[in-house]
């Protein structure tokens, strides 16, 4: 792996970081006040998953030194799934005004779209003939 390679696998460890702890903390879904479990705490588990598949796809790209492409490649239809899962293929809440429609959302949104363009630079810099 050329050091133009290790950039895009830094930031998409880091990105994938940021969406694992953030879905379970500042960007989390709504909280009941009952103690019941909405939809949007099962989008929020989903963010988890794939936050945490992404983590596992960062560090073997920085890891395994000739498998960057097929690595980075991988990682594409699990960002379109993190940009997918808040609204599209998991409901949120119907009001516009719940924490998980105002912040989880958009920020689960931009975070795995700045990870797919991490993967898929990488997968252009690893196809290229150095």
């Amino acid at each position: 792996m050329t050091k133009k390679q290790l950039i895009p696998a830094a930031v998409l460890l880091i990105l994938s970081v940021l969406i694992v702890i953030g879905s379970q903390s500042f960007l989390r879904p709504c909280v009941h006040e009952d103690g019941s479990f909405g939809s949007c705490h099962w989008a929020g588990q989903a963010l988890l998953g794939l936050g945490c598949a992404l983590g596992v796809m960062a560090a073997l790209a920085l890891a395994v030194r000739r498998a960057g492409f097929g690595i980075f490649l991988s990682a594409l239809p699990v960002c379109v799934l993190g940009i997918l899962t808040p609204g599209t293929l998991i409901d949120l809440c119907h009001m516009s005004t719940m924490r998980c429609r105002m912040v989880m959302q958009p920020a689960m949104i931009i975070l795995f779209a700045a990870a797919l363009l991490c993967a898929l630079t990488g997968a252009v810099l690893s196809a290229r003939k150095s």
